[in-house]
């Protein structure tokens, strides 16, 4: 089973220890602001082939490379000025770019799935300060099974991915809850490949440009991770804007709405009593674990606004809700 460490019992001492594993081309599951991600060494195929194996990602699924800022992440990647005003304002936190790969890039393309521009962040805390020490991009796609739902604490990692990895850093549940927003920019165009922690409207007061949102899940070409049509799924079948509750249904509330047939849920959670939509995706993928856990028939979702927040949290419910290739 995986060692299990604090960060507060001796910060250096978890670097020490992660550095020691990544070195060895495995992965360490670490907190970030948005979910606990499965780091390993984005310049090493083992390392990266680690990744794909713990999780049983398909590896035509780009991997996210995390960097420690700006001047680390522009020795592996061109940046344009928009991406780079984009990179100035919301780095380091909940932002991914896609940009152009250099020329002779050291990110191995096993992380990038072979395309040509690879997803960059710039993550808070104890994960910039690991690629700091570490002073390598760190591929890290959520620490989970493929597919499944996100964790957002140490608890979640150990309970799924416990037994295939040496080390999980414990650094309590993550303040944003839902992962990065993804966007490109083409030809001076902002491109939302997937809402996430920054609010398009937020992009576009920082730019003064609209973000152009993307196609239906499933229908555009997979650029980014998190385009799948079904991603972050639960067990039990996922029911959106839920009116009603039938008998053995979980029901996630939002906001103190009535719904019918409440009594006969099996278990009620509530993600904002207030409709605060930042409350709501720090809660989101907790509940949908704590919901599937009750084992009901299925879970029921009531109405999430699609303002702010709430286009990330849509997001993946709907694709927790997808119909699930054989």
């Amino acid at each position: 089973m995986a060692r299990v460490i604090p960060i507060d019992s001796d910060r250096q001492g978890v670097i020490d220890a992660a550095i020691e594993i990544l070195s060895k081309a495995r992965p360490v599951a670490l907190p970030t602001e948005t979910v606990y991600g499965l780091a390993a060494d984005a310049t090493d195929p083992v390392a990266i082939t680690s990744i794909y194996e713990t999780k049983g990602r398909p590896r035509f699924n780009p991997l996210i490379c995390h960097m420690a800022d700006l001047a680390m992440a522009e020795r592996y990647a061109d940046f344009d000025p928009i991406s780079r005003a984009l990179a100035a304002r919301f780095w380091p936190g909940p932002l991914t770019l896609v940009v152009p790969l250099k020329a002779g890039s050291s990110i191995h393309p096993l992380a990038t799935a072979g395309l040509d521009t690879v997803g960059i962040r710039v993550p808070k805390g104890f994960a910039g300060d690991l690629i700091r020490a570490f002073d390598r991009p760190l591929a890290a796609p959520s620490a989970n099974s493929s597919g499944k739902i996100s964790p957002t604490t140490a608890e979640h990692v150990e309970a799924d991915l416990g037994g295939r990895i040496d080390l999980i850093v414990d650094g309590g549940p993550c303040p944003v809850g839902v992962e990065s927003t993804i966007v490109k920019v083409e030809d001076g165009r902002i491109r939302m490949l997937r809402p996430g922690g920054i609010a398009a409207e937020d992009i576009e007061e920082a730019t003064g440009l609209a973000v152009e949102r993307l196609k239906p899940a499933g229908t555009a070409a997979i650029e980014a991770p998190g385009m799948l049509a079904s991603h972050y799924a639960p067990n039990a079948h996922v029911r959106l804007d839920a009116q009603s509750i039938a008998p053995g249904e979980a029901l996630i509330r939002f906001g103190d709405a009535e719904i019918a047939g409440e009594k006969d849920a099996s278990i009620v959670l509530n993600l904002s009593r207030h409709g605060d939509l930042a409350e709501a995706a720090a809660n989101l993928f907790g509940y949908l674990k704590q919901a599937d856990q009750a084992r009901p028939s299925g879970i029921a979702v009531m109405p999430i606004p699609m303002q702010g927040l709430g286009e990330a949290i849509n997001d993946r419910l709907k694709r927790a809700a997808a119909p699930r290739s054989a």
